[in-house]
């Protein structure tokens, strides 16, 4: 995952150590480079740049820290915008205080949607949640047959209906059907479309007026790069997408969805398919996987720390001529006064 992208930044921050000292230039030269692998990545063009102009005003303006490089100091920087970029924080699902949370799963054909639809199921499920699955893609009967397969080896329930094309209807059914049978979470499986049509949007509003779900979650192939953007605009338009789970991440080396989703639609990333394997969904967190993606946890470390240990300490005690008084009355610096 993120394979190309993880060596093009290495490569370029490696070079800013072996400056040592930075200055503006080499900041603005190496921000050139970052900003180059970033497209080569496929992230959305106003994103990087919006993203590098952050980064600039914080590395230029930034206090040095005397126990750290300057090069360590951007990668820090690189880090913390990266997370805002990609969401800031984990986002889980929102679940109904009055079960069961009803999540809809839309996508087109093809995004990985009925596989992914029974690994959330088996998370779920190993989380102690009763879960079932209902099968809305009565327009390509594989979908139905492939959903209950999955259902039966991971032992998760699957409604089904193949006497009727009415979705809202088949939908009613498996929630009244998991009302009864005390189910935490439904997840719905709805139909996919090779291109986004009307007749498709059409369909899921319906669908949400019917259920009116909790979560409505885009499942998106994420080796589409900006494509998977562009889709996740038009489904958050016609319906409103509360999240998206990224598939087939195990494949993408450049990263460009994952970095764009966030930052174009403000939709959380929930997920991300790892593998095609049923227990091969990770839950999605901002700051490990900006970590993953520069590789430089240990260095991270090194700056929050160095950070956190130059602040003086302010200790309420008597004064005395051996130590430094500050400018307020009765306080004493314990740490060292001179920043």
């Amino acid at each position: 995952m993120f394979d190309e992208l993880q060596e093009k930044l290495a490569a370029t921050f490696a070079k800013l150590r072996g400056r040592g000292v930075l200055n503006e230039a080499d900041i603005k030269e190496g921000l050139r480079e970052v900003r180059r692998v970033l497209l080569e990545a496929d992230v959305n063009f106003q994103l990087s740049r919006e993203f590098l102009e952050r980064v600039e005003q914080r590395a230029i303006g930034t206090l040095q820290v005397k126990s750290v490089s300057p090069a360590q100091q951007l990668v820090k920087i690189v880090y913390d915008e990266l997370v805002a970029l990609l969401g800031e924080r984990r986002e889980g699902l929102k679940l109904s205080s009055v079960p069961p949370t009803v999540v809809m799963l839309v996508g087109l054909q093809g995004s990985g949607k009925t596989t992914t639809a029974a690994k959330l199921a088996r998370r779920l499920k190993g989380e102690g949640r009763q879960t079932r699955l209902v099968a809305l893609d009565v327009y390509r009967p594989a979908a139905i047959d492939q959903l209950e397969t999955l259902g039966r080896e991971l032992e998760i329930p699957v409604y089904a209906d193949r006497t009727t094309n009415d979705v809202e209807k088949i939908a009613r059914a498996g929630l009244d059907q998991s009302r009864r049978e005390r189910d935490r979470v439904v997840l719905l499986d709805t139909a996919g479309r090779v291109p986004i049509d009307d007749a498709m949007m059409d369909e899921l509003r319906r669908l949400k007026e019917a259920v009116r779900p909790d979560e409505i979650l885009l499942v998106a192939d994420g080796m589409t790069g900006q494509e998977a953007v562009k889709i996740a605009q038009g489904f958050d338009a016609a319906i409103g997408l509360t999240g998206v789970i990224l598939t087939k991440m195990d494949g993408d080396a450049r990263g460009g969805a994952a970095l764009s989703i966030y930052g174009v639609t403000k939709k959380p990333i929930k997920y991300i398919g790892t593998g095609e394997k049923t227990d091969a969904l990770e839950e999605f967190h901002p700051d490990r996987m900006a970590g993953r993606i520069l590789q430089q946890g240990d260095v991270i470390s090194l700056v929050e720390k160095a950070q956190a240990t130059r602040r003086p300490r302010w200790t309420r005690m008597r004064p005395r001529r051996s130590r430094r008084k500050s400018a307020r009355k009765g306080w004493t610096c314990r740490t060292s006064c001179r920043q």
